[in-house]
């Protein structure tokens, strides 16, 4: 098992900055691939970004792109989302997940993170 849980969510004003934390624990951290997601109010669950499990292969959703930056620390079992230039509509619980390299389904999540932006 891996374990993930994730931290910084909170309330920010439209235009403000969070960064987000998805700390891991049980296995090794660095062979896995991690992905943050998020759920809206009434909304299914979207993919937002993800990272490869040395820090390279990064996609972004287009919404998001040059607001929020994905990267990793291997050596603090650490993933973060820096978000800026939050708009209202990023309004959500953000959620880390993990899968196997070369695999495609996220095996090991997150309980999630609330995000609130506010007008």
């Amino acid at each position: 098992q891996l374990q993930l849980v994730e931290s910084g969510g909170g309330l920010v004003q439209a235009g403000g900055s969070l960064r987000l934390s998805c700390a891991a624990s049980g296995r090794t951290f660095s062979n896995y691939h991690i992905g943050w997601f998020r759920q809206a109010p009434g909304k299914e669950r979207e993919f937002v970004a993800r990272i490869g499990s040395i820090g390279d292969s990064i996609y972004y959703i287009d919404s998001v792109k040059g607001r929020f930056t994905i990267s990793r620390d291997n050596a603090k079992n650490t993933v973060y989302l820096q978000m800026n230039s939050l708009k209202l509509e990023d309004t959500a619980v953000y959620y880390c997940a993990a899968r196997v390299g070369g695999t495609y389904e996220w095996i090991y999540w997150g309980q999630g993170t609330q995000v609130t932006v506010s007008s």
